[in-house]
């Protein structure tokens, strides 16, 4: 029998959050440099951030570590309006690995419920395939094509639903091009000019 595993953060909801950012399930604590989203060192969505903001993929590494500095994260995350939580709150593991093909959702996160905690949210973004499915099937709307967006209706509020490319180092594309994606992103909800 395979274990379920419940997710291991609470919801990072800053006031006045303008995006949601929706991942599929964090990797088992073995792959964690830091007790906080997009933990593996391996995953390079901090890096991203890190070349669209500063211009420098190591803005969020600790110096001499490899791991990435959670506190001055969550500051740039409540700075730029960002929320973030992932798209089921328990899966089960059909493989002892970080990929999201071998991770079955046993129950989808109330996407809903999290929106009602951030009425200012305008903008859900999925960084994932499985994301993108889960929230999809969940909510009845069509899937952007990667790097796009379409709307998506969601407990009477209506968004804007980016689809963008997975930040694993597993999706064939390079850094450089994944922070280009990204950027056109912030760039569309304003939260860089």
């Amino acid at each position: 029998m395979i274990e379920t595993e419940r997710h291991p953060f609470e919801p990072f909801l800053p006031d006045g959050a303008a995006i949601l950012f929706l991942g599929s399930f964090p990797p088992q604590p073995k792959r964690w440099c830091m007790e906080f989203y997009y933990p593996n060192w391996l995953n390079d969505f901090w890096r991203v951030c890190g070349l669209v903001f500063y211009g420098n993929r190591d803005h969020f590494v600790i110096s001499g570590e490899k791991r990435f500095d959670v506190d001055r994260i969550k500051a740039f995350c409540m700075e730029k309006g960002i929320a973030l939580y992932d798209t089921a709150t328990a899966v089960r593991r059909l493989k002892d690995n970080a990929s999201d093909k071998f991770l079955e959702v046993v129950e989808p996160t109330d996407i809903t419920a999290l929106l009602d905690r951030i009425p200012s949210c305008t903008t859900v973004v999925t960084t994932g395939q499985k994301a993108t499915d889960v929230l999809t099937e969940r909510y009845g709307c069509e899937a952007p094509a990667v790097g796009e967006t379409v709307g998506i209706c969601i407990g009477g509020r209506t968004l804007r639903f980016f689809r963008m490319p997975s930040t694993s180092r597993a999706y064939p594309l390079s850094l450089e091009k994944k922070a280009a994606a990204y950027r056109r992103l912030f760039e569309a909800v304003g939260r860089i000019g």
